[in-house]
């Protein structure tokens, strides 16, 4: 590969061989329990190194790196690597890999041995800036969870492009009012704007998934239209999985168990400017944002002075 395409020549990418010799000479398989399913086309890493557009030399956290396909492509862009990997093996591993295939790039890499859901800024390593965009091949059954809980913990992180099961990718990017919109995608939408970012096969992957995977690209709100801080997100979390917890259903019923009664869920609805009879499927994330607060206003009015 030359210059010309943005990276690194000093960087051997791995294909199907390799990442077979890599497994076979750490006696693993790949685990249901961790969700791993291995990219081994070179192609495919290139490609999502490229539709990231990380700015160069910016830092990127990778969760599940694995066998270090995506991480040696990160890393032949010029980008700082802060990997995740929950596995000892494949976290201790990963760094011998990197010396081995990008070895002027070694000591762009640090590795940390951790469950990504239980990731704070305090895990960070230190002598690294901290990671500006999340770019992974995440595991299928964690994937919703962890990029929520990464970009409430990570401030630093502006962008966001993941790999996921395209089900999952679909819910992700889903506007309001369309069948698979839910949970996931007014949750996601709170930290900033989500678009689907295309396609990616199943013969990239050693062992080849039995679903579809789609890339998902995530950019956080410039300035934030409403506060993004662990209590406030908490409430507005609360109310769209109350709003979705009865799909069916409408606001006024969906949400009785969270305000106390149907009357109490009314009379907030009414505060926010919703109408009771709407489903929570309707509802984009600033409406929820303003159940949200209307809940604390009807509940806590203010004083009168004098």
């Amino acid at each position: 590969m030359d210059d010309s395409s943005g990276f690194s020549p000093a960087v051997t990418l791995l294909g199907p061989s390799e990442i077979r010799s890599l497994a076979a000479a750490l006696s693993i398989r790949p685990t249901k329990q961790w969700g791993q399913n291995f990219v081994h086309d070179p192609n495919t890493v290139r490609r999502i190194v490229k539709d990231a557009a990380v700015p160069s030399s910016q830092t990127v956290l990778e969760v599940g790196p694995g066998l270090g396909s995506l991480t040696l492509a990160l890393l032949a862009a010029g980008h700082p690597v802060v990997a995740v990997e929950i596995d000892p093996v494949l976290a201790e591993q990963l760094p011998k890999t990197v010396r081995t295939h990008a070895p002027s790039h070694a000591d762009s890499l640090a590795v940390v041995h951790a469950d990504a859901m239980r990731l704070g800024r305090e895990d960070l390593p230190r002598g690294i800036d901290e990671p500006a965009a999340i770019v992974a091949n995440l595991p299928y059954n964690v994937a919703v969870p962890v990029i929520l809980h990464l970009l409430a913990e990570l401030p630093s992180v502006r962008s966001v492009l993941v790999m996921v099961q395209a089900e999952v990718a679909d819910r992700l990017a889903a506007p309001p009012g369309s069948r698979t919109y839910g949970v996931p995608s007014a949750k996601a939408a709170f930290f900033g704007s989500v678009k689907r970012a295309g396609s990616v096969g199943r013969n990239v992957f050693w062992p080849a998934p039995n679903v579809d995977s789609g890339l998902v690209r995530m950019t956080r709100y410039d300035v934030a239209p409403w506060s993004i801080d662990e209590d406030h997100k908490r409430r507005v979390f609360a109310v769209i999985d109350a709003a979705f917890s009865q799909r069916r259903k409408t606001l006024r019923s969906a949400l009785a168990g969270w305000a106390g009664s149907a009357a109490n869920a009314e009379t907030i609805l009414r505060s926010a400017g919703i109408e009771p009879s709407e489903r929570g499927e309707k509802l984009g994330v600033a409406d929820f944002v303003r159940i949200a607060e209307a809940q604390t206003v009807v509940e806590n009015p203010p004083s009168e002075s004098g």
